[in-house]
């Protein structure tokens, strides 16, 4: 099986080892994101909605790099820091994902990179 690396600008550059993206076999697995702005490379300021919102975008992003698209996210992994913002972020992920969401785990985490309070990942079906 062939490995494509899969990259955006529109998503934070890797703060570490790691590529953005991977495509093989039909499918894209991202690395976990978090709220951080592509343009400044700082965390987003605003809170837990302001940084799921730019880690739906920047996992979009990539997942728009190699061809797929919200619809093609076949399962999604969220961090967040205090399970009572459990609601805040689900009002978000329904803005991307609307009435046909793909599987989800939700965890609680200890911390983040960055002092971010929510992360997460997606795994779909890709255009390569």
């Amino acid at each position: 099986m062939t490995r494509q690396i899969v990259s955006s600008s529109k998503a934070p550059a890797p703060i570490g080892p790691y590529k953005q993206g991977i495509a093989a076999g039909g499918f894209v697995f991202t690395s976990g994101q978090i709220g951080i702005d592509p343009s400044t490379g700082k965390l987003v300021q605003g809170g837990v909605e302001a940084e799921a919102e730019r880690v739906f975008s920047s996992l979009l992003a990539i997942l728009e790099a190699a061809g797929s698209s919200a619809e093609q996210v076949l399962k999604v992994n969220l961090y967040l820091k205090d399970l009572n913002d459990f609601s805040k972020v689900n009002r978000i992920y329904e803005r991307f994902f609307g009435a046909n969401p793909p599987a989800r785990t939700t965890v609680q985490v200890s911390g983040l990179p960055l002092g971010g309070v929510s992360g997460g990942r997606f795994g779909g079906q890709s255009g390569i």
